[in-house]
């Protein structure tokens, strides 16, 4: 794989919220900017450039990235808008959008990956359309235990399911669906990290089936068990 463009990676580089990377076929990281950088175990570009994700971050988050670039690599199809719970510098958990593209050579051969992660920050109060997603967002959060569908949510707006979509996407960055299960996500870490209860009554209290459930969710936007995520909160 090529490495990107100096311009591309120039620009890139100026961007504070948004992590972006380059990897090869084999998973090797070709280019990075310094954003990407502070989410790993290493302090500059050069430490980044040469190495897989295994030799980068913990091993549950290194094994989700590595299963998301194989099947971009193995199909060609991009993966777009992954919501990704992801440690900020200084440890403190974060949402982000991540969008995963196939990069092409001339003969039409899979060759690599660029990848790009979104800050997800708090939405802007006074955008015209947050009185109607207000009423949305009250909904959803007095029925965490209880998740409403995106039918109810958008009569709660006043709006088609499509509208909803749009409006919240151009809001928060997230379709009705991701921003629930963003929401129930929250709660859980709220409740491991200030109170005691044990993961079952913190599942069925977000929304989830069972334990099982909420642990495989949580894992997988995480990249920890809720277990873990605990012991590391309470560890800062």
């Amino acid at each position: 794989m090529d490495v990107p463009a100096p311009a591309l990676v120039a620009l890139f580089a100026e961007l504070t919220g948004v992590m972006f990377c380059a990897k090869d076929a084999d998973g090797r990281y070709v280019e990075v900017n310094d954003a990407f950088v502070r989410r790993t175990n290493q302090r500059t570009r050069a430490g980044v450039i040469g190495r897989r994700a295994g030799e980068l971050f913990v091993a549950a988050l290194a094994e989700r990235y590595e299963e998301q670039d194989a099947r971009v690599l193995a199909d060609g199809r991009p993966l777009r808008h992954e919501l990704e719970l992801i440690r900020r510098e200084g440890g403190s958990p974060g949402w982000y959008l991540t969008t995963k593209i196939p990069v092409w050579d001339a003969d039409g051969a899979v060759t690599g990956v660029v990848s790009v992660s979104e800050d997800l920050r708090s939405a802007d109060a006074a955008d015209p359309a947050m009185p109607a997603l207000s009423r949305v967002v009250d909904l959803v959060e007095s029925r965490l235990d209880d998740p409403p569908r995106v039918e109810e949510m958008a009569t709660t707006a006043g709006l088609s399911p499509s509208a909803l979509e749009r409006r919240m996407r151009a809001v928060f960055g997230l379709a009705p669906a991701q921003f629930v299960l963003r929401a129930r996500i929250d709660r859980a870490r709220t409740l491991l990290t200030d109170t005691d209860r044990p993961l079952v009554e913190i599942a069925l209290a977000c929304g989830f089936y069972d334990q099982p459930a909420f642990t495989r969710q949580f894992t997988r936007l995480a990249g920890e068990t809720p277990g873990q995520f605990r012991r590391r909160a309470r560890s800062l």
